[in-house]
């Protein structure tokens, strides 16, 4: 059997070399031509000459370098070999330029119309893209906690109707697979399996078929990888059960923040502004949620927040998120305590 598919091999090879495979047979056979011409003829009246001498010759003509350490004086070595040497040399030197050219052109082109594979690791995936403003602020956000942006963590974006990754996120070396992001071939080329984080954003906010979609594409994730840290968007809340029960690990359901956001506004106003900075990297405070190592008082553990510039809100724990707790309430370790400041803290 393996004779026979070698045979086969090699037949194919012979009859429809690639490319490449041709310009180095040609390359050889110029390279062993001018330094066996060149010592077949400039021996006689230099016996000093060595093959590597002939080669090294051989290489600065056909790279146009001509150094002048070495050249034919004889008729024979400068008509039979100079110049056939010149002539297809540098020919089949420029053709090969050009197939290096082509393939990393191609391999570019590849990349940005997401037609590549990458075999990453620890990374962060976005699925669906609903346009470059919301994708650009959502990683700028995460690149600026340095509890993500720790090693330099690569992202790749996955989407079925974008032709071409933008000139914005390519500058960020942000990677690019396009395919249906519910397939397991789609998400193999991304690399999911091995991935950190996942999030999956509303194609359409506001269209019920994207939040059928995003089911569709939790189902998927979740039946392949369910070690990876999901956080799916949605429109509309009656999608938010569907998704929890898809395994998706914490769902945002927008709808419902812009109507708390408006009515808060109208009986707050300028309560939008202070949510704004809360919620952003960009300066000012933000929410942090801090592990308890080693159990305590909230009393206690709001003392010592406050002597590293953060303000305790409440706790977290599998209860729900419990805020302005009583001070002699018991933080056991595992917790979470939820704290204001400028900064993450490492553990408390």
């Amino acid at each position: 059997m393996m004779p026979q598919i070698i045979a086969t091999f090699m037949r194919h090879m012979m009859r429809n070399p690639p490319e490449p495979l041709r310009v180095l047979i040609l390359m050889l056979a110029v390279l062993l031509y001018g330094a066996s011409g060149f010592l077949y003829f400039e021996l006689p009246g230099n016996p000093d000459l060595t093959w590597g001498d002939g080669f090294w010759y051989t290489i600065v003509t056909i790279a146009t370098v001509g150094y002048g350490d070495f050249f034919p004086k004889s008729a024979g070595g400068r008509f039979l070999v100079g110049w056939p040497i010149m002539i297809l040399g540098i020919g089949l030197l420029g053709y090969a330029l050009s197939l290096v050219a082509a393939a990393l052109v191609t391999s570019k082109t590849r990349e940005v119309r997401g037609m590549s594979s990458f075999k990453l690791s620890n990374h962060l995936v976005v699925i669906n893209f609903p346009g470059l403003e919301k994708v650009s602020r959502v990683l700028e956000e995460l690149a600026l906690d340095a509890a993500f942006s720790s090693g330099h963590r690569q992202v790749v974006i996955i989407d079925e109707q974008l032709e071409e990754l933008p000139p914005e996120l390519q500058q960020k070396g942000i990677h690019y697979v396009r395919g249906n992001p519910a397939r397991d071939e789609t998400l193999s080329r991304a690399s999911l399996d091995k991935a950190s984080h996942a999030i999956v954003l509303s194609r359409c906010p506001g269209e019920p078929s994207s939040d059928n979609l995003n089911v569709a594409i939790t189902l998927a994730i979740e039946a392949r990888c369910r070690s990876v840290d999901t956080v799916v968007e949605c429109s509309d809340p009656s999608s938010e059960e569907l998704l929890k029960k898809a395994g998706c690990d914490r769902v945002i359901c927008t709808a419902r923040f812009d109507s708390l956001f408006i009515s808060q506004e109208l009986l707050n106003p300028g309560v939008q502004e202070v949510i704004a900075d809360l919620f952003s990297a960009r300066g000012g405070q933000q929410i942090y949620f801090t592990e308890v190592r080693s159990g305590g008082t909230f009393g206690e553990l709001s003392a010592r927040c406050r002597s590293m510039g953060h303000l305790a809100m409440g706790l977290s724990t599998e209860a729900g998120v419990r805020l302005n707790v009583d001070d002699g309430i018991r933080a056991e370790a595992g917790s979470q305590l939820i704290t204001i400041g400028p900064s993450r803290l490492t553990g408390l």
